[in-house]
């Protein structure tokens, strides 16, 4: 009769050990990961401070950007509402953050140096808008879900709220990864 040994819910590899390190990062690697996002993204992409975009969460459900409707940022003088170019590169954009985020917890064992070399190589390869309903609000609130994160391609949804909470835009992409 074969000898029942308990089977561990987690493969024997993310453990640590005296000569393994935890394949996870710890809070202070974690938060200067954070940091070095939120400056790639909010300060070093200056587009994205055309845009005005600033980052309102990197939660494991994808993060989500704000930015405030201004005049330059308008596509209809009459209306005042918000130019389609502005919402898809927003839709964009966020699905780029979602995908660094993504990118990041899938190799929790690399520090921020290797996750920020990682985003190079990423680009967006196919990108889909619809337009639901007109662009108009005090602010708008994008978010952004990775569906799929394969190792040369990666798919994402996306979504742009007003301040009222309406839903303006979603979008879908596809982006290379490797």
């Amino acid at each position: 009769m074969p000898s029942m040994t308990p089977v561990s819910p987690v493969p024997p590899t993310l453990h640590a050990t005296a000569s393994t390190p935890a394949l996870r990062r710890s809070g202070a690697e974690q938060a200067r990961l954070d940091a070095a996002l939120s400056d790639l993204f909010e300060q070093r992409i200056r587009f994205n401070q055309v845009l005005g975009l600033r980052i309102e969460s990197l939660g494991a459900t994808g993060p989500t950007l704000r930015f405030d409707m201004r005049p330059e940022l308008v596509g209809h003088f009459l209306y005042g509402r918000l130019h389609g170019g502005v919402i898809s590169a927003v839709l964009d954009a966020t699905a780029g953050l979602g995908l660094m985020v993504a990118i990041a917890e899938k190799h929790p064992a690399d520090d921020t140096d290797q996750v920020l070399q990682r985003f190079s190589r990423m680009g967006t390869i196919d990108l889909r808008v619809d337009f639901l309903r007109q662009g108009i609000g005090a602010h708008f609130i994008a978010s952004a879900e990775v569906t799929r994160l394969g190792g040369r391609v990666a798919a994402t949804q996306m979504r742009l709220h007003n301040d009222e909470g309406v839903l303006i835009a979603t979008g879908a992409a596809a982006y290379v990864v490797s």
